[in-house]
C-alpha cells in the first residue's frame, strides 16, 4: 500500500475523536507483517480494515449482528460472521494471524478470548492488538484539574465514569498482559505506547463535542452528513497537529502489542 492519509479517510466516516484514534493506529499496520489467512476478533462495521490494510482480511468476527452488513458492505473482508471471541467458530490452528483493534478492553472474559485465540492460531503465528494502558484514566484532563484543586474523590468518581462511558472492563499496563498472554499460550514479542496525553484530551472532549454526530447517527445512519473538504476542513486543523505529533511515546495512554503463538 502507498501512502495514504489515514487521518482523512477516518474524518470523513468518524466523530473526530475516534477517526483520530484510528488514524494513528492505522499507520501502524503499514510496517506489520500479516500472514493469511488472517483473523480480526471484534470487526465492528469493517471501516477500519477497509481503509487501512491493502487487500481485504480473510475473516472479520463480531458478535454484534447489527453491524455484520455494514462490515459486509465496505469489503474490508473477505467473510464477515457473528461469533464470540471465547467460543470461535474455527477449528484449531486455522488461521496464520490474527488482530483485534482496540477491541479487548472492552471484552470482561478476556482471558478466554486469548485462550480461544490461541487455539485457532498456527504455532508461530503472531497476534497483534492494541488497548487503553494504566495511564489513561489518571490522564484525564477533567481528572488532573479536579486533583490539582485537591478534589481527588470527584478525579477518582470522574475516572470511573469516563471508564464506564468508554465501556472499559482492562487499562492494564504491560506485566499484567504479559500474564495473560504466557498463561493462554503466547510469547510477547515486542509492544509500544502511544497517543500522548494531550491527544487523549482531544480526545476526551470529543466524547461531549461529538454529540451532534451522535444525533446524526441515530437520525440517518451516518456520523458526518456532509463529508467534504470545506465542511471537515475546521475539523481537520484541530486533530492534525494530534495525529502529526511523534505516535510512539513512553508516556502513552495506549499499548500497542506484537505477540507469537508458542
Amino acid at each position: 500500500m502507498g501512502k495514504r492519509d489515514f487521518l482523512w479517510l477516518h474524518l470523513r466516516e468518524l466523530p473526530y475523536f475516534r477517526a483520530l484514534l484510528r488514524a494513528v493506529e492505522a499507520r501502524f499496520y503499514q510496517d506489520l507483517h500479516l500472514p493469511r489467512p488472517v483473523l480480526d476478533i471484534g470487526c465492528g462495521d469493517g471501516h477500519f480494515a477497509s481503509v487501512t490494510f491493502a487487500e481485504p482480511l480473510d475473516v472479520g468476527l463480531d458478535p454484534d449482528p447489527g453491524v455484520l452488513p455494514l462490515a459486509r458492505n465496505y469489503g474490508g473482508y473477505r467473510w464477515v460472521l457473528r461469533g464470540y471471541g471465547n467460543a470461535l467458530p474455527f477449528g484449531s490452528a486455522s488461521f496464520a494471524s490474527a488482530v483485534s483493534n482496540s477491541v479487548l478492553e472492552h471484552i470482561p472474559d478476556v482471558d478466554g478470548v486469548l485462550q480461544e485465540v490461541a487455539r485457532v492460531l498456527r504455532p508461530g503465528a503472531p497476534f497483534i492488538f492494541c488497548v487503553p494502558n494504566h495511564r489513561f484514566t489518571r490522564s484525564l484532563s477533567v481528572a488532573r484539574f479536579l486533583d490539582r484543586l485537591g478534589w481527588h474523590g470527584l478525579a477518582e468518581a470522574y475516572r470511573r465514569f469516563f471508564n464506564r462511558i468508554s465501556r472499559h472492563y482492562h487499562c492494564d499496563d504491560v506485566p499484567r498482559w504479559d500474564e495473560r498472554l504466557r498463561a493462554a499460550g503466547f510469547a510477547l514479542e515486542r509492544y509500544w505506547h502511544y497517543f500522548s496525553p494531550e491527544a487523549l484530551a482531544c480526545l476526551e472532549w470529543g466524547h461531549y463535542f461529538g454529540l451532534p454526530a451522535w444525533v446524526a447517527r441515530k437520525l440517518t445512519g451516518r456520523w458526518i452528513l456532509a463529508p467534504t473538504t470545506w465542511n471537515l476542513s475546521l475539523t481537520r486543523r484541530v486533530v492534525q497537529p494530534y495525529y502529526d505529533q511523534r505516535a510512539i511515546c513512553d508516556d502513552g495512554v495506549y499499548t500497542f502489542y506484537v505477540a507469537r503463538r508458542v
